[in-house]
């Protein structure tokens, strides 16, 4: 049997009904998925660790793939159409590098959101509106191993004892991830993506969100250190509207911005950026907010007074 047979089995029995039940498409998953286990095993013995490594240039690893891939099936050059060897090395870079199948997603400048329960459900957020997707990992270990490898990332950690989990990705988006047990059906993961193109003052009043006057109001209030308290549901706009007022700072101040999960995009030159951290696996090494605030507030002598922009702590929403 070829191995476009192998990977895509959709003639006879694969069409029709087998006792009466509808035969599914985990046979030709399975099929793919080993077919993409066999390549990943070749690229170890290839690169070894370098396979791994964060230095990693992804154009030579998908040289590398493609001629793994060419030796797999060689002797049988015309069981995959270059558009489908195309489709297998870009999968595998995402397995290796990636997020799996969620990265064409990712890459999908019209989503807004991505949403995964279990791990043949997947959903996503266009323009507001949420609609089905045709992405699903292999199995429930598949989707755990994508998890791990979003929260190790970011020195988190999500287990039986520590079930729910905050976390962001390398561009920023926010990522919130639970699992078993709290998770009853299987792993649930949501990606709330970060914008690319920050919004400034005139995409604010364009937009209608807020007034020139009102504007104008909340720039005396950031110019006279006033305290100001952003609040708001998910997907509100909170992140977008504190962005904005923190482009009123002045230049010649010292920003420190405090979070659970950072987010926020800083043009000023003068900007620390902080996170708090939850505890390890032993229970200790926990920082909270509230460790990070008291830590600039006392100052140890040697920090001056500056503006904390970005204090929040979105745990507190759930």
């Amino acid at each position: 049997m070829g191995l476009a047979e192998r990977l895509g089995q959709v003639s006879g029995a694969s069409a029709a009904q087998v006792a009466g039940v509808e035969v599914n498409v985990e046979h030709r998953l399975g099929a793919r998925e080993q077919f993409k286990r066999d390549v990943h095993a070749r690229l170890v013995e290839r690169l070894g660790s370098q396979l791994y490594s964060a230095d990693l240039d992804r154009a030579a690893l998908q040289d590398a793939v493609f001629d793994v891939i060419q030796e797999a099936v060689k002797g049988d050059e015309e069981s995959l159409s270059s558009t489908e060897r195309s489709r297998l090395v870009q999968e595998i870079i995402d397995d290796i590098l990636g997020l799996g199948p969620l990265e064409p997603l990712l890459r999908d400048s019209s989503i807004t959101e991505i949403m995964v329960n279990g791990y043949d459900h997947v959903y996503v957020e266009r323009r507001g509106r949420i609609e089905p997707t045709n992405v699903r990992f292999v199995n429930e270990r598949h989707l755990r191993e994508i998890i791990d490898r979003i929260v190790s990332r970011v020195g988190r950690r999500v287990d039986e004892a520590s079930p729910m989990v905050d976390a962001r990705l390398p561009d920023g988006s926010r990522v919130n991830a639970v699992i078993r047990p709290v998770a009853v059906d299987g792993s649930s993961l949501t990606i709330r993506k970060f914008a690319r193109e920050i919004m400034g003052v005139e995409d604010l009043v364009a937009l209608g969100t807020v007034t020139p006057k009102s504007l104008q109001f909340l720039r005396d209030c950031v110019v006279g250190r006033r305290n100001i308290l952003i609040s708001g549901g998910t997907g509100s706009g909170k992140t977008t509207t504190l962005n904005v007022l923190s482009s009123f700072i002045p230049e010649d101040q010292r920003i420190v911005t405090i979070e659970d999960a950072a987010e926020l995009q800083l043009e000023q030159p003068h900007v620390v950026r902080l996170e708090s951290r939850p505890a390890n696996i032993e229970g200790a090494g926990a920082i909270s907010i509230r460790d990070l605030v008291s830590g600039f507030a006392a100052g140890g002598g040697h920090r001056r007074p500056q503006p904390l922009a970005g204090l929040r702590d979105r745990r507190r929403q759930r």
